[in-house]
């Protein structure tokens, strides 16, 4: 081989070796964004879940004071 061939190797060689640590960071930031939107999407779920039993306990209150005023409304 010769030297220019080689020194094209080398530098080959180097490029692939820095493309591959850029790859590597690119992928460990990639899981740790990852990790978080899926604390972020747990979070969203269990907030989602309490509103619903908000609106689900506000509703069966104004039930009971619909019932509540009807009641009234037939005694008189």
């Amino acid at each position: 081989m010769s030297d220019n061939t080689l020194l094209q190797l080398e530098q080959l060689i180097n490029q692939l070796i820095e493309q591959k640590n850029k790859l590597q960071q690119e992928v460990s930031d990639l899981k740790e964004k990852n990790s978080q939107l899926i604390d972020e999407n747990e979070t969203l779920q269990l907030e989602a879940i309490e509103s619903d039993e908000k609106q689900k306990h506000a509703a069966s209150t104004l039930e009971n004071l619909l019932l509540k005023l009807q009641n009234a409304q037939q005694v008189n």
